[in-house]
């Protein structure tokens, strides 16, 4: 038996030191390129086409696959699912059994006996009552769970992409109103500049128009200074260093609408079917109900076999040993009724958590069909002031109206494109909403999206 042992300690690992480098991690960082061909290998894994790469213009999807190859939460994610994965293999294993020996001199000066007694025995465990079983099937629950929240870290990373992206494209296109804005303001003071000149207006008609200039200027740069920080933001949730993520080309655009209006009963149902969470609950139930099942199991005692020979000074002694925790008067009664009070909380929870889902979504379709409402409310009143811009044109080129009138009725279609890009904003964030809600893209729930 001896010998064997002694050959298994040849192959013994050896601990290995692997300090964290903080300077070779900043230079990996450094490292991530979007064009390499790592990522381009990934992205044909997920059905781009050679032809399409490298990638000339990122839009939405693109920054999403960069997210999820460079992000290193999803990396961190990975790491606990494998270390679940292996929990699983440690916990199978077969209980170890134990080696005893122990060896005695005595110093009685009786001729007759011998001086030396040497015991050897070994422990023997015995899984009674399936426990080992029960243990794995545990173990496996919670690396179910580790590997599903894999995929709710990517659906974050993509949540909070798609907001910011979002934010950054609304953002930009309110520079360019403010901007349009801006000059509308600055051709109302040169021509209350004019005419306070002329005598025909007063200061403080031009001390009104240069406060409202001053204004939008403010609003102009704060707008600027924000679109910078979203920008930053952008890059850090795709998983790139800022100088890598400058030299990518973002597609420009005010996001996605929908010309469907999805029945909140299928919402619903693709809510309840999908949710990486409730899934997460149910897997949360089935680990409690194992732990039950181990606690009802550990009403029986943990038994351990010691068959064992012993020399005793001349005599040969065998002998064969049998222990076990004492635990048949109590049988575990505590335990038991603590694991299943815990399977109700858990059932609870997963009752709560199904009915809060429900109310999300029917709140977020609500949203959803409200934001719509807004929308085509505002592109209707654009079109109104658009028509209303074309009739003052005529107008001033017939010698109707002055300059001043026209370029009020320009500043107006401007705040109506400024009231439309909110309402657009909106509608385009309560889809977000709603998204995050099923956990799932709305396309890939029946809706259909266009430009």
């Amino acid at each position: 038996m001896l010998i064997p042992l002694m050959l298994s300690a040849c192959s013994f690992q050896q601990y290995q030191a692997k300090p964290i480098d903080a300077q070779a991690n900043l230079a990996k960082l450094a490292e991530k390129d979007p064009n390499g061909p790592a990522f381009q290998a990934f992205l044909i894994a997920h059905g781009y086409k050679s032809d399409q790469l490298p990638v000339q213009a990122w839009g939405l999807e693109d920054l999403i696959y960069c997210a999820l190859f460079f992000h290193p939460s999803l990396d961190l994610a990975k790491a606990k699912s494998q270390a679940a994965v292996l929990s699983v293999a440690t916990t199978g294993e077969s209980a170890i059994p134990t080696l005893n020996a122990n060896l005695a001199r005595s110093n009685d000066p009786d001729p007759v006996k011998k001086p030396y007694a040497l015991g050897l025995s070994i422990d023997l465990p015995l899984d009674i009552a399936n426990k080992g079983e029960i243990r794995v099937d545990h173990a496996k629950h919670l690396a179910e769970i580790a590997q599903l929240q894999i995929a709710q870290t990517a659906w974050e990373l993509r949540s909070k992409l798609t907001q910011t992206r979002l934010d950054y494209q609304a953002k930009l296109h309110q520079i360019h109103l403010l901007s349009k804005e801006q000059a509308a303001h600055q051709a109302i003071v040169a021509i209350y500049k004019k005419r306070v000149t002329l005598g025909a207006a007063s200061n403080v008609e031009l001390s009104t128009a240069n406060l409202q200039l001053q204004a939008n200027a403010a609003m102009l740069h704060q707008a600027q200074q924000q679109s910078q920080t979203l920008y930053n933001q952008l890059a850090s949730q795709a998983g790139l260093p800022l100088t890598q993520f400058n030299k990518l080309i973002l597609k420009s655009d005010l996001g996605l609408q929908s010309n469907q209006d999805w029945p909140l009963a299928e919402l619903q149902k693709n809510a309840l079917l999908n949710r990486l969470d409730l899934r997460i609950a149910l897997l949360r139930y089935a680990s409690m109900e194992s732990k039950l099942k181990l606690e009802i199991a550990n009403q029986y005692p943990d038994l351990v076999i010691s068959p064992g020979y012993a020399y005793e000074f001349g005599d040969s002694v065998w002998s064969l040993g049998l222990s076990g925790l004492l635990n048949l008067l109590h049988k575990n009664k505590l335990a038991i009724a603590e694991a299943s009070q815990l399977r109700e909380v858990e059932a609870a929870q997963f009752e709560v958590l199904q009915s809060q889902i429900m109310a999300d979504t029917a709140v977020a379709h609500a949203k959803l069909s409200e934001a719509r409402t807004a929308l085509t409310k505002q592109k209707s009143l654009l079109n109104e002031q658009q028509l209303q811009e074309k009739r003052m044109a005529s107008l001033l080129a017939a010698g109707q109206i002055d300059r001043l009138a026209y370029t009020l009725a320009k500043l107006e279609t401007v705040l109506a494109e400024k009231n439309l890009a909110t309402a657009q904003h909106q509608y385009n964030d309560a889809i977000r909403i709603l998204e995050n809600t099923l956990e799932q893209p709305l396309s890939s729930a029946g809706v259909k999206y266009e430009s």
